[in-house]
């Protein structure tokens, strides 16, 4: 397994693994146990760990890059 994104949260990796396992890709989760304690980012105690097969990782990668953006404008509207 290969990491292709690290996830400010439990909330934002969960996104990511939802984007790619619509398209099929295969991926799992990790973190320190002490994210599931704090919801906050404290010098990357609470980063989660977006992992794949090492042949899916430029895929995986690619379809992140095009299709999520955590800070544009209109995600940010939303909210």
């Amino acid at each position: 397994m290969i990491e292709v994104y690290k996830a400010k949260g439990e909330l934002e990796a969960q996104i990511i693994k939802g984007m790619l396992d619509s398209y099929d890709i295969p991926c799992i989760l990790r973190s320190n146990a002490a994210s599931s304690v704090h919801s906050f980012v404290f010098d990357g105690m609470g980063e989660v760990r977006v992992m794949v097969p090492e042949s899916f990782a430029e895929e995986a990668s690619t379809i992140i890059n095009s299709e999520y953006q955590p800070d544009s404008p209109s995600r940010q509207e939303e909210e």
